[in-house]
This record gives C-alpha cells, structure tokens and sequence, in this order.
C-alpha cells in the first residue's frame, strides 16, 4: 500500500513542479512631478556633470521599463534650453540623454534625406535632437501631425552614419 501512495505523491510532485512559471506582469509607467528642492543632490551632481552649470526649470521622475529616470529641464549657462534624461544605474545616477527642440530645416540634410527615403515619411510637426551622451550619436526624435505622445520616426547619426531606427532608442 506504501508504494502506490509514494508513487502517487511523486507523480503529484512532478506535476507540480512541471507548471509553467506565471506570467512576468510588467509595471505601468509611472511619472511624478518633483520639486526642484526635492531633486536628489546626486541627480544634479550627475547633470551638471553633463553640462556645467545647468539651471534646473522642472523635473519629472519616471519608471519604464524596469528602469528609473529623472528628466530635467532647463536651460544652459547661454540660455538655451535643454533636457537631460538621468538613469539609475549600478554605479549611480549617470546622464543618458542631453535634449532640445529644433526646427526640421536645422537637422542634417543626411538625416532629412534619409527620413524623406523611409517608408511612410511624414513632416514631421516637432524635432527633438539627442545627444548620447555614452557614444555620441545623436537620435532624432520626428513627431508626426496628432501624434504629440511619442516619436513616429527615429533617425540615428552617428561617425558620418545615418539610418532610420527600426526600433525605439530605449531612452
């Protein structure tokens, strides 16, 4: 009697731990208003590392995908304006992104032609210009006519490359 019962407890075991893990449910994106005296001293530190003397205008801090943000916006010592995206990372809070607004007719006629040759090119209603700051290269950000929420087309140049995204720049 002692084996059919062992067996069965066995056979319960092996089921058990044949169940498929339960689905990963990733987190919504959240993002929050901070107070400019409630920004983190290592943020700034880590932005102004990025470009002296940046005057902080507003500040979001956002969860994606996994990972922490702080957006910043302001200005530089010239006055113009610019964002810095910071991520947290391993060895701390590090510039990811340096950020501004230009006209369409001010990106490179290398990243024009290239967004013009694409499939389902548009004129694009605002440009933002990123600078990377780990590599460099410079994304820009084309938003297509009602559609203010996110990039309809991304162009990557970099060491006299461009080339139209196929998939988003993760930051």
């Amino acid at each position: 009697m002692r084996l059919p019962v062992l067996a069965l407890c066995a056979l319960a075991l092996t089921a058990c731990a044949q169940e498929p893990a339960p689905a990963r449910v990733e987190a919504p994106d959240v993002t929050e208003t901070i107070a400019i005296s409630d920004i983190p001293p290592e943020v700034l530190a880590a932005a102004r590392a990025a470009v002296p003397d940046f005057i902080v205008a507003e500040a979001e801090r956002k969860e994606r995908e996994g990972r922490i943000y702080f957006d910043l916006e302001g200005a530089r010592p010239d006055g113009s304006e610019a964002e810095i995206d910071l991520l947290f990372a391993p060895q701390g809070w590090v510039a990811v992104e340096i950020q501004r607004d230009i006209a369409w007719a001010d990106a490179p006629e290398a990243v024009r032609a290239a967004a013009a040759a694409a499939p389902g090119a548009f004129a694009p209603v605002r440009v933002i210009e990123s600078t990377q700051v780990e590599d460099g290269a410079v994304i820009y950000e084309l938003f297509a006519e009602g559609r203010p929420e996110a990039p309809s087309m991304e162009v990557r140049a970099a060491d006299g490359q461009v080339a139209v995204l196929t998939e988003a720049n993760p930051h």
